[in-house]
């Protein structure tokens, strides 16, 4: 299947520098969207450090299939997956070491999405509330789940409505993100693609600042991906634009 896609990022309208970070490595169909943290710069120390050791990873594992990886294959998941995990998990470690080791750093960690796409299937794999999403004939949904404690709180308290929803006091908090733990569970799933199928990844700065039906709406009311991106960002920030905005799209065709 052949693949369409476009990137980009935004400061937004209240922060003053971006800690975003998207990457595409193009060789390995890879794309990676990360949202740094810290403050003082650091969180976009940690979105690059992030997106830079996964591909770094996979340059160095690709070159060399022999190559030793810093941490044992999962035998319940193909080689793709293991390698992507083990990417993540590196990354994971990297961003870790340096905040713990270098006091302008503490602190400072990244969320992460990432899709590797394989033939007529893809890998998703995420860390934190950076989200994937799918478009199948006009239907979005939302693919990974965020690791927040708003998702822990709708898990455990069936049928909440959007006015709690609206009310939860801690709905920016998550329970997950790169550089938190010296090891990290990288939540990862195989979805089987099929022609006409958008993907979305995304930081919270477009998902927190637009519905999924509104997403929904500007996805099917417009075809051409480099206008449908830049309606996206124009509408996030239209609607507040509260934090960086960064988002990849891929679509793909017969």
């Amino acid at each position: 299947m052949r693949i369409r896609y476009v990137a980009k990022t935004d400061v937004g309208m209240k922060r003053t520098h971006n800690e975003d970070y998207f990457s595409l490595l193009e060789e390995e169909q890879l794309f990676i969207v990360c949202d740094g943290m810290g403050g003082h710069a650091s969180g976009e120390v940690a979105s690059k450090m992030a997106a830079e050791s996964v591909t770094e990873f996979y340059k160095y594992s690709r070159n060399d299939k022999d190559a030793t990886w810093p941490y044992k294959m999962d035998a319940t998941k193909s080689y793709a997956e293991n390698r992507l995990v083990c990417a993540t998990r590196l990354a994971n470690f990297k961003i870790f070491q340096s905040q713990a080791t270098e006091v302008k750093f503490k602190g400072m960690g990244t969320t992460i999405v990432s899709i590797q796409v394989l033939g007529d299937t893809l890998l998703m794999a995420h860390v934190g509330d950076s989200r994937g999403y799918r478009c199948r004939e006009g239907k979005f949904e939302q693919v990974t789940v965020d690791h927040s404690l708003l998702e822990e709180y709708k898990q455990a308290k069936k049928g909440i409505t959007e006015e709690e929803l609206a009310n939860f006091p801690h709905k920016n908090v998550i329970t997950r993100a790169l550089g938190m733990r010296e090891q990290v569970q990288v939540d990862i799933q195989k979805v089987k693609v099929e022609p006409g199928d958008l993907y979305l990844l995304c930081s919270d700065g477009l998902s927190g600042m637009i519905t999924d039906p509104g997403m929904e709406k500007l996805i099917n009311e417009e075809s051409n991906l480099e206008k449908l991106i830049t309606n996206l960002i124009n509408t996030a920030n239209e609607n507040g634009g509260t934090d960086n905005i960064t988002c990849i799209i891929l679509k793909f065709e017969k």
